[in-house]
């Protein structure tokens, strides 16, 4: 792909993260929304794979899902993987995983959705000596594959997306497959993980992350399953619910058990002794977030989300809907073309940053860096005062 265009700070739009104190919709929510989205899906059966699925500019907020997926490691009102490493004992390191796990998590807004990220796309960014890349590794499925190094802290992250979206009737699912890998390298640890369910209700309206996870440290012997869960029927549960277990691999023995809510306060209590303590406080860590500032404009690729998606972001974030539609179909338009012009001369998609593997249908796509370390970004996230 040919992404020759020099970029100037005209072409870059940042916007705030998404956080529970306001978002970038706020000021541009449509009326009538749940009539709107039904409208979108009336030709759609119950079942249907939603990932090649474009929505309106009228719908989507002004950001890419790369910078959504980029967001829930680099933008944080507490640095919660210094805490992980600081933990002086292998089972403490693990209950503050937990929690960055739970971090991750972040509130999305009803009736808006992020950008589909085009193939190559990319999305770089630094906050302190963090500095995170994503690239958009595969369209078709969409897979994105993220990398994070932290050489103060000595850690390391690699991810690789996989969603797929399902309309359900009431309701639209999406399944997150791929595995999530932080390394504490200091203690030689390793933690994986998967990714909770996105669900998006009709009846009553609402979004909510659903599901199973699972987070193991092979070196530690250490386990944690966590269930998350939307509001049950007769409202005995409230919505944003978390609930789960820390546990010996070996002896199943339960070592704390999780209770609490991903938008407020989770705890974990210690079956041994029945103290209970806060592992995870969502006011510390998802309010005040700023948006990411240019560092140098110069060092900004071409493929950046910011750059690729400027023209929609604007248009959107005017409320101008025919410059953002007109602008949403420019982009489109021109992966259609690259995408024919490689078909023509039989080049298949080769990513940048990223290998990229189809191991099995258990085992799904797993991403591998090319690079071991992650350079700064010519974007940079403010540390908050």
């Amino acid at each position: 792909m040919s992404w020759l265009v020099l970029v100037t700070e005209r072409d870059i739009v940042l916007t705030k993260p998404i956080s529970l104190d306001g978002d970038t919709v706020s000021d541009y929510r449509a009326p009538n929304i749940v009539r709107r989205i039904l409208s979108l899906f009336k030709n759609v059966r119950p079942g249907s794979d939603l990932s090649s699925f474009q929505l309106p500019p009228l719908f989507n907020i002004p950001k890419s899902q790369l910078q959504c997926y980029g967001e829930s490691v680099y933008a944080v009102g507490k640095d919660m993987l210094k805490e992980c490493n600081d933990q002086k004992t292998s089972l403490r390191r693990f209950v503050s995983v937990v929690a960055w796990s739970i971090a991750t998590v972040r509130p999305l807004p009803f009736g808006f959705a992020p950008y589909n990220p085009v193939l190559g796309e990319t999305h770089h960014v630094s906050r302190g000596s963090l500095n995170v890349l994503l690239e958009q590794v595969c369209h078709h499925p969409p897979v994105t594959a993220l990398h994070a190094t932290d050489e103060e802290e000595n850690t390391d992250m690699v991810w690789c997306h996989h969603p797929l979206p399902r309309f359900l009737g009431t309701k639209v699912e999406a399944e997150v497959h791929g595995k999530k890998q932080l390394k504490l390298l200091n203690h030689g640890e390793t933690y994986v993980m998967n990714s909770p369910k996105l669900s998006i209700r009709f009846f009553p309206p609402g979004v909510e992350w659903v599901g199973n996870v699972k987070i193991c440290c092979e070196e530690t012997s250490i386990e944690a399953d966590l269930c998350y869960t939307a509001r049950s029927f007769l409202g005995r549960r409230g919505p944003h619910a978390i609930q789960g277990k820390i546990y010996e691999t070996s002896s199943l023995r339960t070592l704390y058990v999780v209770d609490g809510h991903w938008n407020s306060t989770v705890k974990a209590k210690d079956v041994a002794s029945g103290e209970e303590m806060i592992i995870y406080d969502a006011k510390e860590v998802l309010t005040r977030l700023k948006a990411p500032e240019i560092r140098d404009s110069r060092g900004i690729s071409p493929t950046e989300s910011c750059v690729v998606w400027s023209e929609v972001s604007r248009g959107i974030m005017s409320q101008n809907w025919s410059e953002a539609r007109e602008a949403k179909n420019s982009v489109e338009s021109k992966q259609r073309e690259l995408a024919k012009e490689r078909e023509s001369k039989g080049e298949n998609w080769v990513p940048k940053h990223f290998h990229l593997a189809y191991n099995s249908k258990e085992a799904g796509w797993e991403c591998s860096p090319i690079e071991k370390k992650v350079p700064p970004a010519p974007i940079v996230l403010p540390f908050n005062l």
